[in-house]
């Protein structure tokens, strides 16, 4: 590939996440250990952006060494989550039937992450799927939550 191809290729990565939620590593552990840096899962927390009072688990494996240090390495395709009501739920806007809210790199370029948001309107409940997905061919692991609403709450589709 060409300079201007794989620099088009990062911006995109780069910005593909704008206005989605923004992870705050809650905690990790050391899997592997090496003298560069040891291999690691991490917890990261996520709050739902246009559900305030849910946020999302994700827990994922880190490559580390001299291209996770870099990040040029290119992460395991496996993560879990678990999302909880921590707060009041207040719900800002209408929701679309299903949508990403948040995704990552889990590579320098081709391998992404995704928290998809679906609503489940039959049981008034959020469903929450992680996947990775990348550029030629994704995976099928996956993990799944819900978070049913209170009652009382129910919730605006578009």
């Amino acid at each position: 590939m060409n300079r201007s191809v794989l620099a088009l290729a990062a911006s995109l990565a780069l910005f593909s996440g704008a206005g989605l939620a923004h992870a705050e590593e809650i905690a990790s552990v050391n899997t592997n250990f090496r003298f560069t840096g040891s291999d690691r899962v991490t917890v990261d927390a996520y709050d739902d952006p246009l559900v305030q009072g849910v946020t999302c688990y994700v827990s994922r494996a880190r490559t580390g060494g001299v291209k996770g240090t870099l990040g040029i390495a290119e992460d395991p395709t496996e993560a879990s989550i678990a999302c909880r009501q921590v707060g009041p739920i207040k719900i800002a806007e209408p929701l679309k039937q299903k949508t990403d809210v948040f995704s990552a790199g889990m590579s320098f370029i081709f391998k992404t992450l995704h928290v998809v948001r679906v609503v489940d309107t039959k049981r008034n409940t959020l469903v929450y799927l992680t996947y990775s997905d990348r550029i030629a061919t994704g995976s099928p692991k996956n993990s799944v939550t819900a978070v049913p609403m209170p009652e009382g709450t129910t919730i605006p589709v578009k």
